[in-house]
């Protein structure tokens, strides 16, 4: 019976790790290029607008491609509407800004935060998935990481508590949005494409009316920026948000959410390599802790 147990989350394993891993990497690299683009001069709602539009796109031509049907119920355009403004339009919008103020790196770290935000929204929206002791343990060990590679012992001040205020509120909008996401909008029967293309859609309808009302239509930003804003729509959106689906589906969004645990890796690595922002010996050590807490917090079994 025990090894049974054992080959069965085996295999739920190996269902979602795989997208798990990929998706750390395109949203830890999506952090770059929101920098780049905000150095640009990229007004942040128009940073999370082309996101939206660009993986909006791209999924819709993936549903062309495999002739999968328009979702018609209302009720999914409604939840998809919700979960589009938590977890997509306000929260882009939110990182845009901060990172105007905080390097990509501690964008990232901040990141980190949402699975502790998560599990707050999650014991009120989803009673089937129960925070076991050894989820907590494992999310708590997994933030001290995060707070390792920050440095909190130095403190922040100034520009950089504010950035770091409205990454820390887009993080609170991506735990409400995950659990939305797996109470009312995983389960339902239109596939996973299909119901991401309707979800950016929503957030790409929502922030249009937002960049009208607070600014101008960008100047040109330069063909280094604007690659960097196609290729964040198209796979730092898009596609990653499609694997997040299939993720929260597979595991559940309690531990869907624990990939901002190990986008702090890719973000920090990929900001010194490409932007030569600083990386002290805390990143290491705290990445040792992230690392250990996704770990522990998966457990010997599956989730649901």
């Amino acid at each position: 019976m025990a090894e049974r147990l054992v080959e069965s989350a085996e295999r739920g394993t190996e269902r979602w790790l795989p997208g798990f891993v990929l998706l750390s990497a395109i949203w830890g690299s999506s952090f770059v290029l929101i920098k780049v683009a905000v150095d640009a001069g990229v007004a942040p709602v128009w940073v999370a607008l082309a996101r939206c539009l660009f993986g909006a796109s791209a999924l819709w031509l993936v549903c062309a491609a495999q002739r999968v049907p328009v979702p018609r119920d209302p009720r999914t355009w409604g939840h998809a509407a919700a979960v589009a403004f938590l977890l997509n339009a306000v929260p882009f919008t939110l990182f845009a800004y901060g990172e105007t103020q905080v390097s990509s790196v501690l964008a990232g770290v901040w990141n980190a935060t949402t699975p502790l935000t998560t599990l707050v929204f999650v014991l009120l929206l989803v009673p089937q998935e129960k925070p076991t002791a050894r989820r907590m343990v494992g999310l708590l060990i997994g933030f001290g990481g995060a707070l390792v590679v920050l440095g909190v012992w130095r403190g922040v001040g100034g520009g950089v508590l504010v950035g770091s205020l409205a990454c820390l509120a887009a993080t609170t909008c991506y735990g409400a949005g995950f659990a939305y996401t797996r109470r009312f909008l995983s389960g339902r029967a239109e596939s996973a494409t299909a119901l991401t293309a309707v979800q950016l859609t929503c957030a790409t309808t929502q922030l249009a009316l937002a960049a009208t009302v607070v600014g101008a239509v960008p100047a040109w930003p330069g063909a280094t920026a604007f690659g960097s804003l196609v290729l964040l729509g198209a796979v730092g959106t898009g596609l990653a948000f499609l694997l997040n689906m299939r993720v929260i589906r597979a595991a559940g969004s309690t531990i869907a959410s624990t990939v901002t645990y190990v986008t702090p890796l890719w973000s920090t690595a990929l900001g010194a390599v490409l932007l030569a922002e600083p990386v002290g010996w805390n990143t290491l050590l705290g990445g040792a802790l992230v690392i250990a807490g996704v770990l522990f917090a998966r457990g010997r079994r599956s989730f649901n």
